[in-house]
């Protein structure tokens, strides 16, 4: 994310201008944007003026630069944009005043938001704009007969690419280096900027040496990870090991990955942990949380009023964060994000155990 210029808005709210640089910082507007902000952007819209009455008809689309009252966000992560819709508040044609429309945010499209901002969504668009600098991550887990591609994004990983090829005897086992050719021919094609090989065994190193022969380059920048499993469970571990730490200079879901498993830990032990929205708000009135978990679409659910939390979110936030506590929000795409929706989609860890 890039910060193009930063002002003040009307009635206290700041104004920023922001430009996306990659499908990462579209999610990020995602949970940023919310219903009643302002954003102004280029955009086009079909016209054609009845000059008796003033209204459109349809007609040819015109290049307009509008100022919406933001009614609805939807990220259309496969299309690659964020669908920001609402009233044109702001227009350079003065005779679509009121009308309804939606701006499509694409990668490098330039929009400013007007709004006020809370701790968390400015703490979110600093994150983006750090993270620019990191380079792309992916993780290949590699097990006899069997390997994974997953890419690191910072709303979670996602799975790029999976390949079987039964290895050993038998009628349909085929040899081991035709798995590790599709694999090396894949990374080629991904380009990324740095590759953890993990998994079980001595696969791994095999699978390496084959592409470092094979596939010149691929692997300049790769490191290498023990797991216990390929697949979404050997993601899970080389996150929680840190590796991705090493690459990245920080990386939100690896902590995350952490946090969960210390909150989850916890709570097994029947120790410093509580979930649930009155729980925690409870908690939080005591002075009581150390680390607030949050999952980021229930957050915007509460906060745009379609939730049926009894508990104000932002309250126990502020609560928190006064008294001295971290606030994590976590990505609802990411696996510790579901594990915290299962729990209510908002936790703590505790500064001690409350009775």
């Amino acid at each position: 994310m890039r910060i193009a210029n930063r002002g003040d808005g009307q009635e206290g709210r700041e104004r920023l201008t922001l430009v996306p640089e990659n499908v990462d910082d579209l999610w990020h507007l995602a949970h940023v944007l919310e219903p009643g902000d302002l954003v102004d952007g280029d955009t086009t819209r079909r016209i054609q003026r009845d000059e008796d009455h003033m209204r459109d008809t349809g007609g040819q689309r015109e290049h307009l630069h509008v100022t919406l009252e933001i009614e609805d966000i939807e990220f259309a992560r496969f299309a690659n944009r964020l669908r920001v819709s609402g009233v044109i508040v702001g227009c350079s044609r003065e005779d679509q005043l009121g009308a309804h429309h939606t701006i499509n945010v694409e990668e490098h499209d330039e929009i400013t938001v007007e709004k006020h901002f809370k701790p968390d969504q400015t703490d979110r668009l600093e994150e983006a704009t750090e993270a620019a600098e990191n380079p792309d991550v992916a993780i290949v887990t590699v097990e006899e007969g069997a390997a994974y591609i997953h890419t690191v994004q910072q709303y979670g990983t996602e799975e790029y690419a999976s390949f079987t090829k039964p290895t050993g005897k038998g009628e349909y086992s085929r040899p081991r280096t035709e798995l590790f050719a599709e694999l090396g021919e894949a990374l080629t094609h991904l380009d990324s900027d740095a590759v953890i090989l993990a998994g079980p065994g001595f696969t791994k190193n095999d699978a390496r040496d084959y592409i470092a022969e094979s596939f010149p380059g691929v692997l300049d920048s790769a490191a290498v990870v023990d797991t216990s499993a390929a697949g979404d469970r050997g993601v899970h571990e080389v996150l929680k090991r840190g590796a991705v730490d090493e690459v990245q200079k920080e990386t939100r879901i690896a902590r995350e990955a952490d946090l969960i498993d210390e909150l989850t830990e916890n709570i097994a032990r029947g120790a410093k942990a509580t979930y649930g929205p009155e729980d925690v708000a409870e908690a939080a009135s005591f002075g009581a949380v150390e680390t607030l978990l949050v999952v980021d679409e229930r957050l915007r659910t509460e906060r745009q009023g379609e939730g049926d939390w009894s508990v104000d979110v932002d309250e126990v936030i502020e609560t928190v964060e006064r008294q001295g506590g971290d606030v994590v929000v976590f990505s609802a795409a990411f696996a510790p994000g579901e594990q915290l929706s299962n729990l209510g989609g908002i936790a703590a860890i505790l500064r001690y155990r409350l009775s």
